[in-house]
């Protein structure tokens, strides 16, 4: 006899997807350290190999793309690591070349750039908002793959993470900015519209993958609804995705301090001192 249920009550019979334990803090802070010396380890290989790296983070607003950054770059020289995030174009930039402006802030030799959001804005929030028309998106989805594959021939080494929060997570993580007073600021006009259109982003997103999912630069998903999950393991293929060694350090020996001899320091009483009020 042919099952006569619907699609809906075969769904749920299948068994729901196991929720992972939460990572207990002190393993989190473990695993994390011993990623950052890593990271360390990397970013001191760039600069003497003189790579370009370009790390793309993208994905729906309050995925934790910036938590991310922040633990990447955190142990790191900001002369070496970058982040770029771009703000809302100037009348002057609207007229370039879409890829003008991020071209600007690519890598020199020894460099890495972590984009938080990127020409991509073209392929996701521009469309569904209604920033650009839809000539400007089709011709988005035909140059990224040709913009990347140039990125990639002339030495470039492009990563792209796309990350991936479920329905419910974001609105806890969206209910949790409301109320606190330190990451209100987190919550833009067009993180509430996002919201709203959950579907037209997804349908957006699916369009960009497949237009833009190319060999030369794969997109790597990161299962971000746990946000210490997510940021262990997009380190850690991060780490995993370019080859590096250990360069040693040279020797240092501090020197002795120069002789006070024939210098009279000014009375403190001329300076002026912040308060001590800690």
């Amino acid at each position: 006899m042919d099952d006569q249920r619907t699609p809906i009550e075969m769904q749920s019979l299948e068994p729901a997807p196991a929720i992972p334990k939460k990572i207990k803090t002190k393993v989190y802070n473990r695993a994390l350290t011993l990623l950052q010396e890593e990271l360390v380890l990397l970013q001191r290989w760039i600069r003497h190999k003189g790579l370009k790296v370009v790390v793309v983070f993208e994905g729906r607003d309050a995925a934790g793309k910036g938590g991310a950054i922040k633990r990447i770059t955190e142990r790191l020289n900001p002369r070496v690591v970058r982040v770029v995030a771009l703000g809302t174009p100037s009348d002057r930039e609207k007229s370039q070349w879409w890829f003008q402006r991020y071209v600007a802030a690519l890598p020199a030799a020894g460099e890495m750039v972590l984009f938080d959001r990127s020409w991509y804005n073209r392929g996701l929030v521009e469309p569904v908002m209604g920033f650009c028309t839809d000539e400007e998106y089709r011709e988005f989805l035909r140059s990224c793959p040709e913009f990347e594959r140039m990125l990639v021939r002339s030495g470039i080494i492009l990563i792209k993470y796309w990350f991936s929060v479920s329905d419910a997570e974001q609105e806890a993580r969206f209910q949790s900015r409301i109320s606190d007073p330190l990451r209100r600021w987190k919550l833009s006009p067009v993180d509430l519209q996002s919201r709203e259109r959950w579907v037209d982003f997804s349908k957006a997103k699916d369009t960009l993958f497949a237009h833009t999912d190319i060999k030369q630069a794969p997109w790597y998903v990161v299962n971000a609804d746990s946000k210490k999950r997510a940021r262990l393991n997009c380190i850690s293929h991060l780490l995993s995705q370019i080859p590096y060694e250990p360069v040693p350090w040279e020797e240092v020996e501090l020197p002795d301090r120069q002789s006070a001899v024939g210098y009279v320091r000014p009375p403190i009483s001329d300076q002026t001192f912040v308060p001590e009020k800690y």
